[in-house]
């Protein structure tokens, strides 16, 4: 049986709030606006945002979009579009914060291998050109199953509440 139709009524929010916010300031549609930066400067939304980690120079966060079950974000408080657009300190903290990243994702969920990807600019897959930023993606042998090949969908076992819940419990041990 081939499925045409696969529902998925929360990614509708997203989108809204796309249109909204290209009405409200001009911004192209196919951007998401620089919510990395908005998320930093809000400490008090950290639970709402899926923030699970922040230090005084970045924040890690579950990606609402994610390829699979606990993939993570991470980003520098101050936004560059590149990453040779910080100075070496910089970069120094965001390596540490990727590893901050990983070490979670490894304590939290036992992977068997982790991807790492960092898409620099629009043409390379940045979702958020504006502000550098890392995916951390927990990977399991076998999942990618026949729904991601054959209907080109993927399927999250797990809420994202849920899931920041136990990142949460990880890194409020590891502190």
């Amino acid at each position: 049986m081939n499925q045409e139709n696969l529902w998925a009524p929360w990614r509708m929010a997203y989108l809204r709030e796309l249109d909204r916010k290209a009405e409200q300031l001009g911004w192209d549609k196919t951007t998401a606006g620089n919510f990395l930066a908005e998320y930093f400067n809000d400490p008090d939304n950290d639970e709402p945002n899926l923030v699970i980690y922040r230090n005084d120079h970045g924040i890690v966060l579950l990606n609402r979009y994610p390829y699979a079950n606990g993939h993570l974000l991470a980003a520098l408080g101050d936004a560059r579009p590149t990453l040779l657009d910080y100075d070496p300190a910089q970069r120094a903290q965001f390596w540490a914060l990727l590893e901050t990243a990983m070490q979670l994702c490894h304590e939290t969920l036992r992977p068997q291998g982790i991807n790492l990807g960092v898409n620099e600019g629009r043409a390379a897959g940045a979702g958020v050109p504006e502000h550098l930023h890392a995916h951390i993606v927990p990977r399991w042998s076998g999942d990618t199953n026949f729904i991601t090949v054959t209907g080109q969908v993927r399927v999250i076992p797990e809420a994202l509440e849920e899931m920041a819940k136990q990142y949460r419990a990880v890194a409020d041990d590891d502190s």
